[in-house]
């Protein structure tokens, strides 16, 4: 780790500053902000890769009992979040970490609507159901975004574990994909729905290597951009806005997975919904119960943990 705090004061790290057009001034107050984040997740041995929304509160928290007022608080989470932004740069990361944090008081921004089965399988037959264009990009794009979707809504991925992906993980055969665990984790089998075979295969054997052939990429991943780079969140990014304009009520991703583990809790017991979500503890598959999903919408100094 000690290298890890070393490195942000990097060449290439300053460089980023730079192109942001932060001060020297700026520069220097968000490196010693996040080196000091960085030492604390030390402490905690949490690896800054693994950092999660809750791990964000936590130290935000703690720098509320060292005595920091609200607007420091809001600078503080403001530089964790440059740094965030960088990694996602360097594809370090797929996500940041305090995108959805908002300092009011310690509060955050996390009044989601859950989505019904019936609703998210709507969901799901809108966008499948799309017409296909006639750019041979914008169909490939479709029927991958198409199988991501199915994903999500029938088994729950995270998008981290979605960027893992690779095409060994799918079996084809035994009608079920594999998700390896994390550090946050679990490792799971999780059954696929039959339509869900019969798109995989089409993209595996057909519209994945089209994508290859397109880019001229060389990799094991699953899912593929159709651009130069290889940066996964810009294929989510793209997929959300496509969802967001089929559907006002869709907020992000995490509302799409936290739906379907709050569904899952209404037909399977807590164990069941645990090892399906991939929740390394019990503790966090709870957060989700019907009787506390007032406290979840409502408490907003709490966070959905392991989405």
């Amino acid at each position: 780790m000690k290298a890890e705090i070393e490195s942000y004061q990097s060449e290439i790290f300053a460089e980023y500053l730079i192109l942001k057009g932060f001060s020297n001034q700026t520069q220097g107050s968000i490196k010693n902000t996040v080196k000091r984040f960085a030492i604390w997740s030390e402490e905690q041995n949490i690896e800054l890769q693994n950092i999660t929304c809750n791990d964000v509160v936590a130290y935000v928290n703690y720098c509320k009992q060292q005595g920091n007022k609200q607007r420091t608080l809001q600078v503080t989470v403001g530089c964790i979040k440059h740094y965030y932004n960088f990694l996602i740069n360097e594809n370090e990361v797929v996500e940041n970490p305090c995108s959805n944090v908002d300092i009011k008081g310690i509060k955050r921004k996390i009044l989601y609507e859950t989505f019904t089965t019936e609703e998210l399988e709507s969901i799901y037959k809108t966008f499948a159901g799309q017409a296909p264009s006639t750019g041979i990009g914008s169909n490939l794009t479709l029927k991958r975004n198409k199988i991501i979707l199915g994903l999500i809504i029938y088994q729950g991925i995270r998008t981290e574990e979605l960027a893992r992906l690779t095409i060994v993980d799918v079996k084809l055969r035994e009608g079920k994909i594999f998700i390896a665990g994390g550090r946050r984790t679990n490792e799971r089998e999780m059954t696929l729905e039959a339509h869900q075979l019969y798109d995989l295969m089409d993209y595996i054997n057909e519209t994945r290597k089209m994508i290859l052939s397109l880019t001229g990429k060389n990799t094991d991943a699953l899912f593929l951009s159709l651009g130069s780079g290889d940066k996964f969140h810009n294929v989510m990014d793209k997929l959300l806005k496509q969802l967001k304009k089929q559907n006002s009520k869709i907020k992000d991703v995490k509302q799409l997975r936290a739906s379907v583990i709050t569904n899952w809790l209404k037909v399977h017991n807590i164990r069941k919904a645990q090892h399906l979500a991939g929740h390394r503890f019990v503790s966090s598959t709870e957060a989700y119960q019907a009787n506390n999903m007032d406290d979840l919408k409502e408490d907003v100094n709490k966070y959905h943990p392991d989405f």
